[in-house]
């Protein structure tokens, strides 16, 4: 039985990939930051430098989910420090232990974001093999992949989900965009013309699986799904899926600016990405349309 360690296991995307590995057989650990009696649950502290040893001595897998929420508050300089240190830092600490604990880890499985391409709304449809963006949610990605890469020239198979917006029943971005529109108060955002990239949880969480078990996923790959939608399509098929009208103007751009500052960009940008390269490695997708994923979490 291998054993998967878990960074962030007790988010969103982490809680649901828990279950899904122990559905599967694996056994599975997380770090935590609060100290525990659960024999499965260790103790980390970044700042400290500190990982209780069991916890890298019996892994098999590190899947790295941990980083401070991106739209969790305002972008202020301190907190878009809070965002970079808490990837680049724990992403450091995690090899320095592995190098001192466990040299023959079989893989290093890490989370990034789409936002690698930047926050902007194009005509291009991006791959893998695309330059970064030049604005502050690429930087973000670009320092985080460049850490989640010295595994793998350490020898460890290094696999880097570009994800995109998680489609979840509770939580996470699709329950702030559903709940307005419940309450008949649902409108498009800026020009509605911005796409979003998006992945069913379902979808996200084996794409985790699989590059545990098929070896020959190695690098980077976007975790998209393969419809691509704008803010003002998703907006309307929800809508006609509740059984509601958006009878609202759309939210002016310079409205979203005043009310989340610098962090707007990530409602009112985005641009298509591919999901080519994952389905190359015989990955395929249960939900391949936003209707069908929103059936299914509706």
């Amino acid at each position: 039985m291998k054993t998967i360690l878990i960074t962030g296991g007790t988010g969103l995307i982490g809680k649901t990939l828990q279950q899904k590995l122990i559905l599967l057989g694996f056994k599975v650990t997380i770090l935590s930051r609060r100290k525990s009696e659960d024999l499965n649950v260790f103790y980390w502290n970044i700042s400290e430098g500190i990982i209780e040893e069991k916890a890298i001595k019996q892994a098999d897998y590190i899947i790295h989910l941990a980083g401070a929420g991106i739209a969790d508050k305002r972008w202020t300089a301190k907190r878009k420090e809070i965002l970079v240190n808490s990837r680049v830092n724990s992403t450091q600490l995690l090899l320095k232990k592995v190098k001192e604990l466990n040299p023959n880890l079989k893989g290093f499985i890490a989370a990034s974001g789409i936002g690698y391409y930047g926050a902007i709304t194009s005509n291009k449809i991006y791959n893998e093999e695309d330059i970064p963006g030049s604005d502050f949610l690429a930087e973000i990605c670009k320092v985080w992949e460049k850490e989640s890469f010295k595994f793998q020239k350490n020898n460890i198979r290094t696999v880097v989900l570009r994800t995109s917006v998680v489609f979840s029943e509770k939580g996470g971005a699709l329950e702030k965009i559903i709940n307005p529109i419940k309450k008949g108060i649902g409108a498009v955002l800026g020009t509605g013309k911005q796409y979003m990239p998006w992945i069913h949880i379902d979808d996200l969480c084996t794409m985790y699986v699989e590059a545990i078990t098929n070896k020959n996923i190695i690098g980077i790959y976007n975790a998209a799904a393969p419809e691509h939608i704008t803010n003002k399509e998703l907006t309307l098929k929800i809508a006609a899926i509740l059984n509601k009208k958006i009878i609202l103007p759309a939210v002016p751009s310079f409205m979203l600016k005043l009310i989340f500052g610098k962090m707007a960009i990530i409602l009112l940008e985005g641009s298509r990405v591919s999901s080519k390269k994952i389905e190359k490695t015989g990955f395929s997708f249960k939900y391949t349309t936003v209707n069908s994923a929103l059936k299914n979490l509706l």
